[in-house]
């Protein structure tokens, strides 16, 4: 039986950020860029607020990587038997949250890039490359990530993103 996991802001939010990061790696670096780039910061900002304040699954309280939350579910990937979890599992929650990080720091850095104090300085152009690199692989290993656990465990997870509802656990949710 499905059971509703993740509300419409999680998912207007996660697939409208995942839009706009893919714009501005791949599309050109314009003023839409610059915009989509602010956007996409004040949508994260949103989605940090809402894991204070939003619904049960959406709360960090949920899903919150912490080093023992993350040491057994590193154990339990070692031993080819994941712990099951209703919202985000650790390593997922430690991914999210170091994608928000990066762009929250590509918005800082781009808006840098257009102060006045550092025309002509190279360091905040270089660090937004680099921001964006590591953007990029953390991407790419979000998303194969979501491939390999959805066929492993037997959940898509992608369609749970999309669609909002997850297969009930019932006592497997090693969640909080």
């Amino acid at each position: 039986m499905p059971v509703k996991t993740w509300d419409i802001w999680v998912r207007f939010t996660h697939w409208s950020i995942a839009g706009i990061v893919a714009w501005n790696l791949f599309g050109p670096t314009d003023q839409a860029h610059r915009v989509l780039g602010y956007v996409a910061a004040g949508l994260v900002a949103s989605r940090i607020v809402w894991g204070f304040i939003g619904t049960t699954n959406a709360r960090f309280a949920a899903w919150w990587p912490g080093r023992s939350h993350l040491t057994a579910y590193i154990r339990s990937l070692a031993a080819g038997e994941p712990q099951q979890h209703l919202s985000h599992n650790p390593l997922g929650g430690l991914m999210a949250l170091t994608l928000w990080l990066l762009i929250l720091a590509l918005a800082v850095s781009g808006w840098l890039m257009r102060v006045n104090a550092f025309w002509g300085e190279d360091w905040p152009q270089d660090l937004h490359t680099c921001l964006s690199t590591a953007l990029q692989v953390c991407v790419c290993a979000h998303i194969l990530a979501a491939i390999v656990m959805s066929v492993w465990t037997r959940e898509n997870l992608i369609g749970a993103m999309l669609t909002g509802f997850k297969r009930d656990l019932g006592d497997q949710d090693t969640s909080r």
